[in-house]
């Protein structure tokens, strides 16, 4: 059977004091003694009781929780909830992630603020979020939004120069049939990236050619089906620079499936540098954006929304950088 749930009252009779003391020295306030604060902090921890952030919300209208909203836990949103949970270490908020997206729906963050917003969280991060212009109770912080104007900070990394900077790489290296595999069309860092990549084409007086582009939207399954068709064609790219890593690791699996040498016979770039990036047998050349760090900045600005300060910043680009490995070299 499992054990009940220690109350405020099992605090207070192990501590010898009153329950409205015991409220008292958990929330800090003014009249309670050292000693008698520590005596209840000790039967706090010894019983592992804590109390209801829904009562506590109701009392306080604060609950002392952040939340992070992701439509999906994948490597980019996981590397900027370290960050936000780094940067949260020495407040005195907890951190709550939550997901209330299905698949692609447009619109999740406004149910998932609804049910949260008031009652157990006192402010939210939303990373890459289809919406950021919404009525809440709540300061919001974006990470990394789709596209479209924001009235809230907003926290992104430079994707236009960090594209242009890879595109440029594989063209310093003697490649001329670049093939690109795009992110979302809707979400404004994939839209820079496309636009770094033509960029680079047209510093080099390269011609864009639409058929070395193809949608794969983040999916791996729509990434597959685009790298093989443009893989097979008989003047197939030499390099192919992809939206993000995951798209990345999708094409190394193609090219391996069509028995092309990776870098030998085609040279691949991503764009992230998530953890997997470096644990291939044959390493991802990426472009590095400080995923932790977004999450970081992000925090810091939601937390002065919270103590009621304006942030410095409020449109925040972090730069990138191109990380040369294994999966780059010159065409043969």
């Amino acid at each position: 059977m499992s054990q009940r749930r220690p109350t405020i009252h099992d605090v207070a009779d192990r501590a010898g004091v009153s329950v409205a003391t015991v409220s008292k020295a958990m929330n800090g306030r003014y009249g309670v003694a050292t000693e008698t604060a520590d005596r209840v902090l000790r039967a706090v921890a010894e019983l592992g009781y804590e109390s209801s952030l829904i009562a506590r919300s109701m009392r306080s209208h604060r609950t002392g929780v952040i939340g992070v909203l992701v439509a999906d836990f994948e490597p980019f949103s996981a590397e900027v909830l370290k960050g936000v949970g780094e940067a949260l270490r020495d407040s005195r908020y907890d951190l709550l992630a939550y997901t209330g997206s299905r698949g692609d729906e447009d619109g999740w963050e406004r149910r998932s603020l609804s049910r949260l917003s008031g009652t157990l969280i006192d402010g939210a991060i939303m990373v890459t979020p289809t919406v950021v212009n919404v009525s809440t109770e709540v300061p919001l912080v974006a990470v990394d939004p789709h596209a479209g104007p924001a009235d809230l900070p907003i926290v992104e990394c430079d994707s236009f120069g960090g594209a242009r900077e890879a595109t440029h790489y594989l063209i310093e290296l003697g490649h001329r049939r670049i093939g690109y595999i795009a992110g979302r069309a809707d979400l404004r860092s994939s839209i820079a990236r496309d636009a770094g990549y033509r960029r680079a084409l047209a510093d080099a007086g390269i011609r864009f050619d639409p058929a070395y582009v193809g949608a794969g939207r983040y999916q791996e399954a729509t990434v597959r089906e685009v790298a093989i068709d443009m893989l097979s064609a008989p003047d197939r790219p030499t390099a192919v620079f992809a939206a993000n890593d995951i798209s990345a690791l999708a094409i190394l699996q193609v090219a391996a499936e069509l028995h092309l040498d990776v870098p030998r016979d085609l040279s691949i770039v991503g764009f992230d540098d998530i953890p997997e990036a470096t644990r291939l047998a044959t390493p991802l050349t990426t472009v590095r954006q400080p995923m932790g760090r977004l999450g970081a900045e992000a925090a810091g600005m939601l937390l002065a929304l919270l103590r009621g300060e304006q942030p410095e910043v409020t449109h925040l680009r972090l730069p990138t950088k191109l990380i040369p490995r294994a999966t780059t070299a010159p065409p043969r």
